[in-house]
């Protein structure tokens, strides 16, 4: 079972979603991806080494420019981050939180015909 790491800030998740999207990234290849929201060098490294030390991901030092990974896949992550959610906000009810996030955002047609397929599954698990 995987071990639960801590929570990441907002901006954490940016960075972890640039590390999902590119794979190990050094802190300037995270930065040029990050530019268009304006974040430092300084300020990228900096949150790369807090978020080291929380175990959100891995540092490969054994190059002169330091490469980073996330610690876990993002569905693992997400499935952590819902998870908390879930106990923390909902008591404990899955079906809270899809109701509250299906009545807050539209879903496509993409993502309702998927709901339905995970749906049909997780009734077919209870056959």
């Amino acid at each position: 079972m995987t071990k639960t790491v801590a929570r990441p800030t907002e901006a954490e998740l940016e960075i972890l979603g640039v590390l999902w999207n590119r794979g190990p990234s050094t802190v300037r290849e995270v930065h040029e991806e990050l530019q268009e929201r304006r974040v430092g060098y300084t300020t990228v490294l900096k949150l790369l080494q807090i978020m080291a030390e929380k175990g959100l991901v891995n540092r490969d030092e054994s190059e002169r420019a330091h490469v980073y990974r996330a610690r876990l896949a993002q569905d693992q992550a997400e499935r952590q981050l819902v998870g908390d959610l879930v106990e923390r906000a909902f008591g404990g009810s899955a079906s809270r939180l899809v109701l509250r996030a299906l009545s807050t955002r539209s879903a496509s047609p993409e993502e309702i015909e998927r709901i339905r397929e995970l749906l049909d599954e997780l009734e077919g698990d209870d056959r």
